[in-house]
């Protein structure tokens, strides 16, 4: 596993997954988050011109709010925008924060193979992302969170504050949401 790097901002432990059903909600979504949060932009189906366009507005505001700026793609890409770090799986991204989406032993494993600081472990509850897929429910959820471990756990999936709240932090380090975040 690739040594992990010192980070020049503590992770956060609130996320925004950016996604299309956000929409015109976005941008007032990010500035509402508490200062210090986290945001992984993802908006995949965007032209590529646009899809930059949209993530340098979003930086702007994160840069102003103390936030960390995750970019799901290749990590050329997120260290030329600027981004804090990549979210993907596969590839180590150093010295870049690497982030990495896992729902199964199988994608755990890819993740500290690859050095991921951070693994999004998803879906603990049901969720309209992922809408017909099994949720992982609490028991299996907790079994997977700590085989992640060194990562640090981000929880997905029916996400919110006070479902955070039940997670013993040495278990789950933040949580991440779409819907949680809209008005």
């Amino acid at each position: 596993m690739p040594a992990r790097q010192p980070l020049r901002k503590p992770v956060p432990r609130i996320w925004l997954m950016t996604d299309p059903r956000l929409d015109d909600q976005l941008l007032a979504a990010i500035r509402r988050l508490p200062a210090g949060s986290g945001v992984v932009f993802r908006h995949y189906a965007l032209e590529p011109g646009q899809r930059r366009q949209l993530f340098a507005r979003i930086r702007h505001i994160c840069v102003q709010r103390g936030h960390i700026l995750m970019l799901a793609g290749d990590a050329r890409t997120a260290r030329a925008w600027g981004a804090d770090g990549v979210h993907r799986r596969g590839v180590s991204a150093k010295p870049l924060l690497l982030s990495a989406p896992v729902h199964n032993p199988r994608e755990i494993e890819q993740a500290k193979r690859h050095g991921a600081d951070i693994m999004f472990l998803s879906p603990l509850r049901k969720t309209r992302s992922h809408r017909g897929e099994r949720a992982l429910g609490a028991l299996a959820f907790y079994r997977l969170a700590v085989l992640c471990q060194p990562a640090l756990v981000v929880a997905l999936g029916g996400m919110n504050r006070a479902e955070a709240a039940k997670w013993p932090r040495n278990i789950v380090h933040g949580w991440a949401a779409i819907d949680a975040f809209r008005r």
